[in-house]
């Protein structure tokens, strides 16, 4: 049980509790406006304060860390381990505890020796696993640290529940969780076999990653997998052949330094060759011409020149006859210079032709050698290209590889995690008939705190499914807000005779006002009187805070004035609250 929560805080008002049924009042300030209301009286900074002493987080939104509180230790006094002990901690030294116990027997690790005070330097993480260890059994039970193991600070809120997400379902006592991180835990506090739902929680995170996996095989639901695969083996082959025989190419590849130089000269050889080819046909045309014209040219005849004119009457004189051999004489002259500027001209037309000839002959040879070695070589550009594309097929088979290998493991995955589901799910069935004593047990404290609260009880159904355990709460009348946190009510006084009969727990249950907000006048006393009974008879502490003008109809009989916890808090906004002053 808790007997005291303190703070070096001076105006902070210490509460002081009593075995059994405590009821913390925040009571309207006499003066209060209606604006004003309980709500920041401390009520809930008091399930803070336990928390924060039971080594929750501080985050930096914490109101420890406040300047206001940052510098002040706040402390509870508690049963633990068989012995009264006090933890203290402050906001401003977060990660440590000090502890005031005789710890010889618990295996604590001790940051520092023993102060002054004769209390003990603990991280919270060591405070953390030895309240797990003392109460709830860790060693006892094999439990070490790992993925979705049961955790002190994951089974406390089942026992101090925290706004908001403790009052939205029983077995829930955080917004977002992981449905390993609840059937762990309600497992384990039911004596289960936790490992079961904590490796269904692990397939799950497995299923996660797969579809992860799924992304780099495009769109497409699984269903398409084996034919995705079997496509992608093909590109993957066909990809390896193209790139081989481009690595082939690669590594045959001479690169010529002066290509580009080789390549201008054989262009330029062609055009020399086709130039004296042009040349040669112009000489050739020519000397067609000057044979002709050879052939064509005749010497005239004087013997027909006188024939003429006799045929005419003309009788030519002797030196008429004198003047024409001289004529005749000249034109031999002319045609036989002639033929020799003809034949000089066709002799130098062919020496011309001859001579182009030898010329192609030495431009071809030439010619026909850059391209041989051009044949042979590449180009540095070209070579660089042929890498390029080599890097971009290299790159594209990659990524087909990798997509196969996503779809093997996706399509092996999957086979094994039916195969593990199916697994487990046998694993379950087995549990839950082993430990159908300890089920039935459960359903019936369920069963007893409903039927006292409502006619129609709620019914507690542990339910095996593919999915791994389920803890189903129904209500065959019509549902409401006020019933929803009836069956939280009922969930925890269920939990609280389990620990009682496996000697295990914190010892004490604490319930925020928030939870019978929503709640009927009458239930909300019935269940403030059956908590008391409870508390007496299983020997725990329950602790509820309430607001004064919101009275409960209590069953006949039942004072609650005797259980009401001394120091009670107001509205008062400058210092009826727990801490006493006013937040900045």
């Amino acid at each position: 049980m808790i007997y005291r929560i303190y703070s070096s805080l001076p105006s902070f008002k210490e509460l002081r509790f009593r075995p059994d049924l405590n009821v913390l009042l925040a009571e309207k300030h006499e003066g209060a406006s209606s604006k004003q209301t309980r709500n920041g009286a401390g009520k809930s900074s008091m399930v803070e304060i336990i928390h924060f002493l039971t080594a929750g987080e501080s985050s930096q939104s914490s109101i420890f860390q406040l300047p206001e509180l940052a510098d002040h230790k706040f402390g509870m006094e508690f049963d633990l381990g068989g012995q009264i002990v006090r933890v203290e901690r402050a906001g401003k030294t977060q990660g440590d505890v000090t502890l005031f116990a005789d710890i010889s027997t618990w295996g604590a690790k001790v940051q520092d020796t023993e102060s002054t005070e004769g209390g003990y330097s603990l991280s919270v993480k060591e405070w953390d696993r030895l309240l797990g260890r003392i109460m709830f059994r860790f060693d006892e039970f094999g439990i070490a640290k790992s993925g979705y193991a049961p955790t002190f600070r994951s089974l406390l809120p089942y026992f101090a529940r925290r706004m908001p997400g403790g009052f939205t379902e029983p077995h829930l006592h955080f917004l977002g969780a992981k449905p390993g991180t609840y059937q762990v835990g309600v497992s384990f506090l039911l004596g289960m076999d936790w490992t079961i739902a904590q490796e269904w929680q692990i397939l799950r995170d497995k299923e996660g990653e797969i579809k992860k996996l799924k992304a780099a095989l495009g769109e497409g639901d699984l269903a398409e997998l084996v034919d995705k695969k079997a496509e992608l083996r093909s590109q993957v082959a066909s990809g390896s052949a193209s790139l081989e025989r481009m690595r082939g190419r690669l590594e045959s590849f001479q690169v010529l330094p002066d290509f580009r130089t080789l390549e201008e000269e054989a262009s330029r050889l062609a055009q020399g060759i086709s130039s004296l080819s042009d040349e040669n046909t112009i000489d050739r045309a020519l000397i067609e011409q000057v044979g002709f014209a050879l052939s064509e040219e005749k010497e005239p005849s004087v013997g027909d020149l006188e024939k003429m004119y006799a045929e005419a009457g003309v009788v030519l004189q002797g030196g008429a006859t004198k003047r024409f051999d001289d004529v005749r004489r000249f034109h031999e002259s002319v045609l036989a210079n002639r033929k020799q500027y003809l034949q000089g001209e066709l002799a130098a037309a062919k020496s011309r032709i001859a001579r182009r000839e030898r010329e192609k002959a030495k431009l071809d040879e030439r010619r026909m050698e850059i391209l041989q070695i051009l044949k042979s070589h590449g180009a540095l550009d070209q070579f660089m290209k042929l890498q390029k594309e080599f890097s971009r097929l290299s790159a594209e088979l990659e990524v087909l590889r990798k997509r196969f290998a996503a779809a093997e493991k996706i399509e092996e995955g999957l086979a094994k995690l039916r195969l593990r589901k199916q697994e487990l799910f046998l694993r379950l069935q087995q549990d839950y008939a082993e430990q159908k004593e300890n089920l039935n047990r459960a359903i019936l404290y369920f069963e007893d705190v409903s039927s006292r609260l409502y006619e129609i009880p709620s019914n507690f159904t542990p339910t095996e499914t593919p999915s791994g355990p389920e803890f189903r709460i129904t209500f065959q009348a019509e549902r409401s807000p006020g019933i929803s946190n009836m069956q939280i009510y009922t969930f925890d006084m269920m939990l609280m005779q389990v620990m009682h009969e496996r000697s295990m727990g914190p010892g004490f249950l604490v319930h925020d006002s928030h939870l019978f907000d929503p709640v009927d006048a009458r239930q909300v006393g019935t269940a403030i009187a059956l908590g008391a009974e409870f508390a007496k008879r299983d020997g725990f502490q329950y602790i509820i805070t309430m607001n004064s003008d919101k009275q409960p109809e209590l069953p006949e009989g039942f004072d609650l004035s005797e259980y009401v916890v001394p120091q009670r808090l107001t509205d008062d906004t400058e210092s009826g609250g727990l801490f006493g002053i006013r937040f900045g």
